[in-house]
């Protein structure tokens, strides 16, 4: 007896998705500092809010911290490697005081923040960072700054009854993983309390956070579901999942693995769109679209908005160990 035929499924892949540039030096520092000093390495946190890679490191000879006091004493000449969400000036301080040698895989985006926040201060302004409390790159944002520097707003309601030092020396800067128009909205409300309030030098949002909301955007529109690859504490991920219900998905929902589908959901349901949060690999991504051309005839149509080119190098102290395919293919897959 022949096997019934699959049902027919359009998969919308976003382009771009997955690794940006930040999250891709901050895995490289990890992987580069285990070829060149050897196992084990710490990480203080996890070096991106993904499961998988954390694991993939973990596996390869990364030891996951939460506090740099966690490191053994006999280990305190291993390498330590921040992530890349950014730290309080108090945790490299901590390091030296400790003689330990620290890699600061903070994202140069985030790193931009940190110096538009210090600029509003140092020209007088009080902080106003937009953004979620408790993510580790808020804490990194605020640890810039003087306790009180900094005003933490999440969301519009909260702007009528801010508590401000001084309303006519007010600057702000964003969380770099929000939702584009979220954050437009709360800006426009702290404008009209606060006509004087001055803006960052240059966009807070990173890139990669806009990039891929506007190829989700594009995709949700007419689909009966949205696949979101990303973890539960992924700021960019969960941001994505939000912006497919507003602009056109059936529904919408975050995965960390294909074993995670729920798959009677996807009954009846033709198209369907895919797209990765920043800190989520593209092994992952291929991983869950097979699963779907097991159960389905897949067509596969991308939506592409805009191709990324940027990359950002490491640190010169990994510079004379080389980065080969293979090093990072439990993440990206086996070279064709």
């Amino acid at each position: 007896m022949n096997a019934p035929n699959k049902p027919p499924l359009t998969i919308r892949l976003c382009e771009p998705r997955g690794f940006c540039a930040g999250v891709d030096r901050a895995i490289q520092i990890v992987v580069l500092a285990l070829k060149k000093f050897g196992a084990p390495v710490y990480v203080r946190h996890e070096i991106v809010h993904n499961r998988f890679v954390v694991d993939g490191l973990r596996e390869r000879g990364a030891i996951f911290v939460k506090e740099l006091s966690d490191i053994p004493g006999d280990h305190r000449e291993r390498p330590v490697v921040f992530s890349a969400h950014g730290v309080p000036k108090s945790v490299p301080a901590d390091a030296e005081s400790r003689h330990m040698f620290y890699l600061d895989a903070t994202c140069p985006l985030v790193s931009k923040v940190h110096k538009q926040a210090m600029r509003h201060q140092r020209l007088g302004r009080h902080v106003l960072l937009i953004g979620h409390a408790g993510h580790p790159e808020v804490v990194g944002t605020m640890g810039q700054l003087p306790e009180g520097a900094v005003t933490l707003v999440e969301t519009v309601e909260q702007v009528s009854g801010l508590d401000v030092p001084d309303e006519e020396n007010l600057g702000y800067v964003t969380q770099t993983t929000l939702s584009v128009d979220d954050t437009a909205d709360i800006v426009a409300a702290l404008e009209r309390r606060f006509p004087n309030l001055t803006a960052p030098s240059s966009e807070s949002i990173c890139y990669a956070t806009t990039n891929r909301q506007e190829a989700v955007k594009k995709a949700a529109p007419g689909t009966g579901m949205f696949l979101i690859v990303g973890a539960p504490n992924s700021s960019n991920s969960r941001r994505l999942v939000e912006v497919a219900r507003r602009h056109g998905a059936a529904d919408a929902v975050l995965v960390q693995r294909a074993s995670e589908i729920d798959w009677t959901r996807m009954q009846g349901v033709s198209t369907i769109g895919i797209s990765a949060g920043a800190s989520a690999p593209e092994i992952v991504v291929q991983e869950i679209i097979d699963a779907f051309r097991d159960r389905f005839d897949v067509t596969v149509d991308i939506a592409l908005t805009v191709e990324e080119t940027e990359n950002f190098p490491v640190m010169r102290d990994l510079r004379d160990t080389a980065l080969e395919p293979a090093d990072m293919a439990f993440l990206n897959g086996a070279e064709n």
